[in-house]
Formats: C-alpha cells, structure tokens, sequence
C-alpha cells in the first residue's frame, strides 16, 4: 500500500502540482500558529503542549480518518485518503520552480538575476554573489529542500503506515518542519513574540525527529552516487559538526557528485560548483526517488508473498 500511494501521489503531483497558496497549507500554517499564539506562554510544559496541539493533533485525525475509512468503506478507500494526504505533504513541484528559474538565468550568462530569483527563494536579501557561489547556494538549498519536501515524508510516512497509523507520518513530519520555522523566524514589526522557550522545544523536537531521515537520505545519496567520497565527506561532517542533519545531508551530496559545497572539502580534489553541477545534482535526486520507490515495491511485494 505504501509503495501504491507515493507512486500515485507523486505522479499526481507532476500532472496537477498544487499551488504556492492553496487552501491546505494556508489550512495548516493558520492551525500551526493558533496552536502557539494560545498555548505559548513562556513556560516549558505550555510550550510541549503547543507543539502536541499543532502537531500531533493533525497527525492523529489524519490517523483517525484513515482507520475510519478501512472500517466503513475497506482498504481502497483509505489507501485513496493516503494518496490525497501524500499530494499535500511531498512534492518536487514545490520548489522545483525556483530551482529552475535560478537554473535557466544561469545558463543565460545573467548572474545578478539568478541571484534575485535564489534571494526571492530563499527569502533572504543576498549581495551579488560570483556564479560559483550562486550554484553552491543552489545545489545546498535545492537537496535540503528534496529532502524536507520528499524523502523525509518517504521515511516518516513509511515508518507510520508500517505501525499502522496511516499517512499520519507524512502530516507529523511536515507540520513539525513548518513549527520549527515558523517558530524562529525572523518577526515582522506586528507579528507577535514567540517565547525563547517554544523556539528551544520546536527546534529540538524538529532536530529529533529529522535525525534518522537525514541520514537515511545521505545514505541514499552515497549509494546512487560517489559512494566512497559520500561517505568520506560524511564523515569529515561529522567530526567537525556532529549532529548537525542539514551538514550532513550537503556533505553526503558533495560527495555524492564530486562537488565543494563547504569549508570542510578545502584541500580535497572536489570540483568548484559550476552550472553543469545543476544537472548532476537533479540527477542524484531523481535516481534516490527511483530507489525509494523500487525498495518499497519488493517491501511491499516481501509484505504479500509473506
């Protein structure tokens, strides 16, 4: 059933991709910050109990709605819900256009508008940076964006639906990634404070829960990439940043593809980022996307046979 839904989802989600605002996510950013703006007062056990309402509460009733759906209608119907839920919460077509424009400016020869499009993306004032460092920026924020958009929903929805919740997984791992940001932002002069101590518990609940996922998608990228440079750079990552999913996720690519992304590549024969990098990057994600799905088609088909 897992392996059915994603498939579906994602090939729904290439057909008809869902806006930049649409009424789910609205949905689910209006719940998200009702949930803090209420609960939030400071104390430690308030600031848990907001993340449990704007978090654990979605996930539950997308839980509920599943079970409810297997015990009225039977397993096709819930497997549709799983599907519909799946397009709301993964998707390349939600970033994938910024990559693209960035993408495009760069081949043009036109570095100050790649850099207008990479600051409207990253919704950050940048300087004009020289075209290598734009590719870097790209190549870094593009793969953390696969990451939080698709192979972490893979490993959180995979991991719930075997337990029997459902994609209760997908909605947990999306909307704790969204709390965690939306909970350090950067305030606009009207917006309301979020307590020092909610943006401690969203960060840490958001470190946790990404913590196997990072390493499951470093791991994958080694293994349709570079695998002994993945892991070398994985490695370095670690000594240097321990526990730190993003480092490890960026170090794991550059390794993956031969490419320097930070600092800790410095003396190593890793390639300075250029354009043609895009491709191998886009690449790289693409043939993880292929393995996630084969591996939970045999897991599905071991499932049956069993």
């Amino acid at each position: 059933m897992s392996f059915v839904a994603i498939l579906f989802a994602l090939l729904l989600e290439q057909a008809r991709p869902l806006g930049q605002v649409n009424p789910i996510h609205n949905s689910m950013r209006g719940w998200v910050q009702w949930a803090v703006r209420s609960f939030d007062t400071g104390r430690n056990h308030h600031g848990w109990l907001a993340w449990s309402v704007g978090v654990v509460v979605p996930a539950a009733l997308v839980c509920g709605i599943h079970w409810a759906l297997v015990w009225t209608l039977g397993w096709v119907a819930a497997g549709v819900w799983s599907i519909a839920v799946l397009y709301a919460t993964l998707g390349f077509r939600q970033f994938s256009h910024h990559f693209t424009a960035v993408r495009d400016a760069l081949l043009a020869g036109d570095e100050e508008l790649a850099c207008q499009h990479l600051a409207t993306w990253m919704r950050k004032d940048l300087v004009t940076l020289q075209r290598s460092q734009i590719v870097r920026h790209v190549i870094a924020y593009s793969v953390i964006q696969a990451h939080r958009h698709v192979f972490g929903v893979f490993a959180w929805y995979s991991l719930l639906a075997a337990l029997g919740l459902g994609p209760a997984g997908a909605v947990l791992y999306r909307v704790a990634e969204y709390l965690g940001r939306y909970a350090n932002r950067q305030l606009l002069p009207l917006e309301a404070n979020v307590s020092p101590s909610m943006q401690e518990i969203a960060s840490a609940a958001w470190r946790a829960m990404d913590w196997l996922p990072a390493r499951l998608t470093a791991l994958s990228f080694a293994f349709v990439g570079s695998f002994e440079e993945a892991i070398d750079a994985w490695r370095r990552q670690e000594a240097l940043h321990p526990g730190d999913s993003d480092g490890v996720i960026l170090a794991a690519t550059a390794g993956a593809v031969n490419v320097q992304l930070d600092d800790a590549q410095a003396g190593t024969d890793a390639a300075v980022p250029q354009p043609g990098h895009l491709r191998a990057v886009v690449g790289l994600v693409w043939r993880t996307v292929v393995m996630w799905i084969v591996l939970l088609a045999l897991l599905s088909l071991a499932r049956m046979l069993g």
